[in-house]
């Protein structure tokens, strides 16, 4: 999702077998104090297998961050050098990195560049001014930015033993219902915060995150986060709920502001893995596979929501335990293509994907890869990974991400992996891999992810905080946020009557001894659990203990 302003480099050494180059510098940002900057460059020379990029900086600019890039600075010289999987680059072919500096007068872009010593022109454009143009988004809406702090999670986790940790970290405001977008005189609506982030973003660049959640006959295959809307109210999702939040965030008011929505958490890869003929059928996901409403509905949301210049569209796309099968990788990315191009929707209105919101696998698994066998056993026959293509959340991502890619979705396309109940840290954290007496003993024994079963999500015993909000932290990778607020419970211990359509649902019972969806296993939830969404103190204090890195 290329944007902002663009200085071109060109030239290479007449007659050297070396690289030429075209380089692409954007600031994608400036606030006061700094800037953030978006690299790519392209061999258009002999093919190289590393590569080192140079350039000086006329005035003050000094690095303090990178990604995708090893970067280092002395004086106004900067070297940035390829990390360990954008090394190789063929004859046109490129790599792209990312980095945020410090500056306090002019930031013209460098004069000169040079690839592996050979010198290019370069551009003299000078960027964009202190906020983003009207009408452009950035490649990255979270890079050179802050993220918006919910001041109502945040109050919460503050009054929580330990939680002044963590209180001031960003999370995502859930418009779960229709009233959300209003609020009420005890809960902030969504101008209201809105209006907040505004006071939080001053004179420099500040994203807030949106969960767009309430699809008619939302959550088919479970029961806790049933909603109001009923399978066939589709009408009243965009009338009632879509329009009224576009109209919000159309406001020129907010026009300052990056948007990110994550939309519809949970919704669409139902109807690939649960619904008919698969085993793990439930009636209500065949009925909105008939009807189509949740591609409807996905598609009108990205299609409105789209059309707000300084909106940026990320789609829920499950988790490596959820869709990493075979069967299910495919059907689930084309699903996501149809949702796309429905109700008026393009691709050109997905700026990425979100995954790891509907349950919370680890991010990285370092004591075992998928490619591993013990005594000519594939980890893929384990118990644990049972024939998954993945392992772990972040390959997931980045295969889920050219995937997308192959089938039309834009190459500039990022992910965001939600890492707010994925840490599993505390003292049941393996610190190397598990004995080779079989495959099940190297698994087990060196996994983090210390669930009973993959299919388990729901208030999780064990779990801790994962990684902190990261901006482009990997390949892909837009950035690691907190889109569940850690605290807030994802269902109920037993049925609790309340007018939001929310259920009982026995993967939230502890005593529960599980369904084909989790191998028939205990559920591992957490005992006496309020309905999703509402605070549970003792969730809580289960992720502080458990998080990792710790706090």
């Amino acid at each position: 999702m290329a944007a902002g302003v663009t200085a071109v480099a060109t030239g290479s050494a007449a007659g050297a077998a070396a690289p030429g180059c075209t380089v692409d510098y954007k600031i994608q940002g400036q606030w006061n104090g700094g800037f953030g900057a978006d690299v790519t460059v392209t061999n258009t020379g002999d093919p190289v297998a590393s590569w080192t990029l140079e350039w000086v900086y006329a005035g003050d600019q000094k690095v303090t961050q990178g990604w995708n890039a090893t970067l280092s600075q002395t004086g106004a010289a900067v070297t940035a050098k390829n990390v360990s999987y954008n090394g190789n680059l063929g004859t046109g072919g490129s790599a792209s990195f990312g980095f945020n500096a410090n500056n306090s007068g002019a930031n013209s872009v460098p004069a000169t560049f040079k690839l592996n010593g050979v010198t290019c022109n370069g551009g003299t454009d000078p960027g964009p001014g202190p906020t983003d143009p009207p009408g452009k988004r950035v490649d990255n809406p979270y890079a050179g930015a802050k993220t918006y702090v919910n001041p109502e999670w945040s109050a919460k986790a503050a009054a929580e033993p330990g939680g002044a940790a963590v209180a001031k970290q960003p999370t995502a405001v859930w418009l779960d219902r229709i009233a959300a977008v209003n609020g009420s005189g005890t809960t902030m609506g969504l101008r209201a915060h809105l209006d907040e982030a505004l006071k939080q973003k001053g004179t420099g660049e500040l994203t807030v995150q949106l969960v767009v959640y309430n699809l008619p006959g939302r959550d088919c295959s479970a029961l806790a986060s049933n909603g109001e809307l009923g399978p066939t109210e589709i009408g009243r999702y965009r009338s009632e709920y879509i329009d009224p939040l576009a109209a919000i965030l159309a406001d020129p008011k907010y026009a300052g502001l990056r948007i990110v929505t994550m939309v519809e958490i949970d919704s669409l890869p139902n109807l690939v893995t649960n619904a008919t003929p698969r085993p793990t059928a439930t009636p209500a996901c065949d009925v909105m596979k008939a009807n189509g409403n949740y591609q409807k509905g996905v598609g009108y949301a990205l299609n409105k929501l789209g059309d707000i210049p300084n909106v940026y569209n990320y789609v829920d796309a499950g988790h490596h335990g959820w869709l990493g099968w075979d069967d299910n990788f495919t059907a689930s990315a084309e699903m996501f293509k149809e949702a796309a191009t429905t109700e008026g929707a393009t691709l050109a209105d997905v700026h990425g994907f979100i995954v790891n919101t509907a349950n919370f696998s680890a991010l990285k698994e370092d004591h075992f890869a998928i490619g591993d066998s013990v005594n000519g056993t594939s980890v893929r026959q384990s118990k644990w990974v049972d024939w998954n293509r993945y392992t772990d959340e972040l390959s997931y991502a980045q295969a889920m991400r050219a995937k997308l890619v192959t089938l039309g979705f834009d190459p500039g396309l990022g992910m965001l992996i939600d890492t707010s109940r994925n840490g599993w840290g505390g003292t049941a954290r393996p610190a190397g891999p598990g004995p080779r007496t079989s495959v099940d003993t190297y698994v087990d024994g060196g996994r983090y992810d210390r669930r009973i079963h993959l299919g388990n999500w729901c208030n999780q015993s064990g779990a801790g905080l994962g990684e902190r909000p990261t901006t482009a932290p990997a390949a892909g990778i837009d950035a690691y946020v907190w889109a569940k607020p850690p605290g807030e419970s994802d269902g109920a211990s037993k049925e609790i009557p309340n007018p939001d359509g929310k259920g009982f649902d026995r993967m939230c019972d502890p005593t529960y001894t599980g369904n084909p969806r989790n191998g028939n296993s205990l559920s591992g939830a957490l005992p006496n659990a309020p309905l999703s969404g509402t605070w549970f103190s003792a969730q809580f204090q289960e992720l502080l203990k458990n998080a990792h890195p710790a706090l």
